[in-house]
């Protein structure tokens, strides 16, 4: 069922990378024929589960990027505990495809440099919001065009939710940190982060708010 406003992305997570085959190259294709689905993935590498074999993750990877860029979308990029293999699967591939979402980005500096090499976009979650969250230089670093907000719901809900069922409405929380972050008004954050999201994936994306063009 289609609802109105929303958009969606296809793709195989790497922890069900094992599955990847033609059928399913065939209709995530299919998918992408629909002006709703506006990118691959999220795809990528997690070697912290392992929930499939890390060849199967690099197969599965480097096939989707490839089907993006044969697509022309852009593809949303999950990577956990593979900075290696990240880095240089992205130094391989990643200019081959219209955009690159490193989402959730938490990544080491090995796939923040690989990302900036290849102009990725870096998405930033509830994780910024966090006593523990050591990584202050990659939101300040970050090009302004290039900087994405998000929420990773229904996980990694940002303080003071920490615990409670992650919602879309939080970004806000993310959003207002970012910006104590970088030093710079949430007003202005929020409009050149909402840019940046539609240039990456589309003017599907635009606010269509009659208050707020």
């Amino acid at each position: 069922a289609r609802t109105e406003g929303l958009s969606a992305t296809a793709g195989v997570h790497p922890h069900q990378a094992s599955t990847w085959d033609p059928e399913t190259a065939a209709a995530i294709e299919r998918a992408l024929d629909d002006p709703a689905v506006v990118a691959v993935g999220e795809t990528g590498l997690d070697y912290h589960y392992d929930l499939s074999p890390r060849p199967d993750q690099r197969r599965a990877f480097e096939a989707q990027l490839a089907l993006a860029a044969r697509c022309g979308r852009p593809v949303v990029v999950h990577s956990r505990d593979a900075d290696g293999d990240m880095a240089a699967m992205l130094a391989a591939f990643g200019r081959d495809v219209p955009a690159v979402v490193l989402h959730s980005f938490s990544s080491g500096p090995e796939v923040f440099a690989a990302g900036m090499a290849i102009g990725a976009y870096f998405s930033f979650s509830g994780m910024v919001t966090f006593k523990r969250w050591q990584h202050a230089a990659y939101v300040t670093d970050c090009p302004d065009d290039r900087l994405l907000v998000e929420t990773d719901a229904p996980y990694l809900a940002p303080t003071p939710h920490r615990g409670q069922r992650n919602e879309p409405a939080f970004v806000a929380r993310v959003a207002a940190r970012v910006a104590q972050l970088r030093g710079e008004p949430l007003a202005a954050l929020a409009a050149r982060s909402s840019a940046n999201a539609a240039r990456c994936f589309g003017n599907r994306l635009t606010h269509r708010n009659p208050e707020h063009p």
